[in-house]
């Protein structure tokens, strides 16, 4: 019995340590480091791991799983973004934690780490604009290809995202196309039940939805005609925001390659950036790349990058304040 109950001990004591450890990793990381913590809570391997994946219907080999938990390899497609997020209800995890832990990429050295934009820019893994897109009965795709999309972001005086105007140049790749989802991505602490849409040409608003956690708002923007397949369509919006604190970057993401894209960042006369740069990421779990200086005009009060034919990934203008 003596033995027994010595056994019991020691067991109780290596769970708390285990607990403890994921407890630690998850509020601190590194990602791989909360994984293999988790995996080791729940005393699963890493086979029976994959086959609750699959009930999820994510496919991910029991190779890559064993990469991501040694940090060899870091999660990035969309399929294994996907799989993070079951991770977390498989693991018994509290919502967004591992999500949260791999948006922690890192940044240029002596560059300021801005809380919240690496995060937010995991929506889309997160299922939130999934969710709101089903609630409209659409998609990311939307049957529409971009020819041009022309954007210009306006920051106030207060250094707040005030608002954006797209000009949108599309061909439809199906027959029956109406209208097009527009997404917006407010910054850290925006109310985006507050924000408003307005159909500037070619269109006209319809049903909106938004999520105040992760400040994402979606609308529609029915057009008068149905297109069929190969016929292009012009239209223009703008969103006013102006609901949050100070806007450190924009940021774009392309689900497909192809198409121009110009990006206009326009700030007020009372609160000038002192540097601009423009930056990429593969995916929203990467790690940011293509880091280049842009030159601000002091006189037009502007920035802007054009990109002739985009590529699958992120891409975006940053800037300084003193």
């Amino acid at each position: 019995m003596l033995h027994g109950t010595e056994h019991a001990d020691v067991a109780t004591t290596e769970a708390d340590l285990t607990a403890a450890e994921l407890e630690t990793a998850l509020r601190s990381g590194p990602f791989h480091v909360a994984l293999r913590a988790a995996i080791a809570a729940r005393g699963l391997p890493l086979q029976r791991v994959q086959h609750h994946l699959s009930r999820y219907g994510v496919k991910v080999g029991v190779t890559s799983l064993s990469y991501w938990q040694q940090g060899a390899r870091r999660p990035q497609r969309p399929e294994s973004l996907r799989a993070v997020r079951a991770l977390e209800e498989i693991l018994r995890l509290p919502d967004e934690s591992l999500i949260r832990l791999l948006a922690e990429t890192e940044e240029r050295p002596g560059q300021e780490r801005h809380a919240g934009r690496s995060y937010r820019s995991l929506v889309e893994a997160s299922g939130v604009l999934e969710q709101l897109l089903n609630e409209l009965e659409a998609s990311l795709d939307g049957g529409l290809h971009t020819i041009a999309h022309h954007e210009r972001v306006r920051i106030g005086a207060h250094r707040e995202l005030l608002a954006r105007e797209s000009h949108h140049i599309v061909r439809a790749h199906k027959d029956g196309v109406d209208r097009y989802v527009a997404v917006h991505h407010g910054d850290p602490g925006c109310s985006p039940e507050r924000m408003t849409v307005h159909a500037l040409e070619n269109c006209r608003t319809g049903r909106m939805r938004w999520h105040r956690d992760t400040g994402v708002l979606v609308a529609e923007l029915l057009f008068d005609i149905r297109l069929r397949t190969g016929d292009t369509f012009l239209f223009r919006y703008r969103v006013e925001d102006g609901t949050a604190g100070t806007s450190h970057e924009y940021a774009r993401g392309f689900g497909y390659s192809g198409g121009q894209y110009a990006l206009q960042v326009c700030f007020d006369e009372r609160a000038m950036p002192t540097r601009c740069h423009r930056f990429t990421q593969h995916t929203a779990a990467a790690p940011r790349t293509g880091h280049h200086e842009l030159p601000l005009s002091r006189l037009h009060r502007s920035v802007h990058l054009v990109e002739p034919r985009v590529r699958s990934g992120i891409l975006g203008i940053g800037w300084d304040w003193e």
